[in-house]
């Protein structure tokens, strides 16, 4: 819906929303940004860590005993 450094594509966000999701204008813009991107089905959330990416998240940074100077 963005680009780095740009607002948001308005024109292409209502005719996704009106044309595309069938909103009436007062719905339209009675929704945030949010709510829209999720009824879109597109979110600027990153994916959850699964479980190989704990484990390199585990090998770049491994636990340590604790030592005198850890507080």
């Amino acid at each position: 819906m963005t680009q780095a450094g740009q607002g948001l594509d308005w024109p292409a966000l209502m005719r996704v929303g009106l044309h595309g999701l069938g909103l009436a204008p007062d719905v339209f813009w009675a929704l945030t940004p949010v709510e829209l991107q999720l009824m879109l089905g597109t979110s600027a959330q990153e994916k959850p860590m699964l479980r190989d990416g704990l484990a390199a998240l585990m090998a770049a940074y491994p636990d340590r005993e604790k030592g005198q100077d850890d507080g």
